[in-house]
């Protein structure tokens, strides 16, 4: 991945949101929180489920034999993967998740059936665990896409339907959606060029900040967007735990003019 240092005027704006007050994440300005979660997911489900992806996507032959084996879109797949690991079949957190899905060990890898931990970083063994669990949760949640995706992230335990969503819950299922947008082509990363490139790796990614809470990097990401509107940017959880902000191009002519728009927005790269 090709880096850079933030100039003067990046450490200003870098400032102005670690200044920002604290807040808690389910009070986090975010688009895909304009309107009812819940609400959103139902619809997807009911008119977007069947979509194709906007680009190919890395071990995507493991996301369809996942989605065929247990009647899951492929798309949902492919967001969940996308926003727990960025397709990284190495990743692992500090809450030792492990994999492209994400899954915890020992006990949820153990629930579904996985007992060595070198499994988990098989990629097509790691993407059925993935689905098969968020299955079990559908059907547990009636349905539910939005519960089903707080409880994958939360833990069942923690997620009862009818009693308020603990704020990560909810601030996940949203994380979610926004990774669905970009894998169907409808997302703000994917603004002003649709997508990158006929496959996912193609795309040039460059690192601008990383940041400790969401919030913050979520904030940073809709700061730059009002002050330089077509640069496309995203924003990830790292398996670090920390959420890294991305500035996202086609090639060089894309990189030259987002460089150029941020510097006249103040963040010189």
């Amino acid at each position: 991945m090709r880096r850079s240092s933030p100039g003067i005027g990046s450490a200003t704006l870098l400032a102005l949101v670690l200044a920002s007050p604290v807040t808690s994440l389910a009070k986090t300005p975010d688009p895909e929180h304009t309107e009812d979660l819940g609400r959103a997911w139902q619809r997807y489900l009911k008119e977007d489920s069947r979509r194709e992806p906007s680009v190919r996507f890395p071990y995507e032959h493991c996301f369809r034999q996942a989605a065929g084996s247990y009647g899951l879109p492929v798309s949902l797949l492919l967001a969940v993967a996308r926003g727990e690991s960025d397709f990284d079949p190495n990743a692992r957190s500090p809450a030792n998740a492990h994999g492209l899905m994400q899954i915890l060990w020992p006990t949820t890898a153990r629930h579904l059936g996985l007992h060595r931990l070198a499994e988990l970083y098989e990629p097509c063994r790691n993407v059925d665990a993935g689905a098969r669990y968020l299955k079990e949760l559908l059907q547990r949640y009636d349905g539910d896409l939005h519960l089903a995706l707080a409880a994958y992230n939360y833990g069942p335990q923690r997620v009862a339907s009818g009693s308020p969503l603990p704020a990560g819950a909810r601030w996940y299922s949203g994380y979610i959606y926004r990774h669905l947008g970009y894998v169907l082509g409808v997302g703000a990363a994917q603004a002003r060029r649709g997508n990158a490139g006929k496959r996912y790796r193609d795309q040039g990614r460059l690192e601008l900040a990383v940041f400790r809470e969401p919030y913050r990097a979520q904030a940073f990401v809709e700061t730059l967007r009002r002050s330089a509107p077509g640069v496309r940017l995203d924003w990830f959880r790292a398996s670090s735990g920390r959420f890294r902000v991305l500035l996202l191009y086609a090639g060089d002519a894309e990189l030259r003019e987002s460089r150029r728009l941020l510097a006249r927005a103040g963040f010189g790269l």
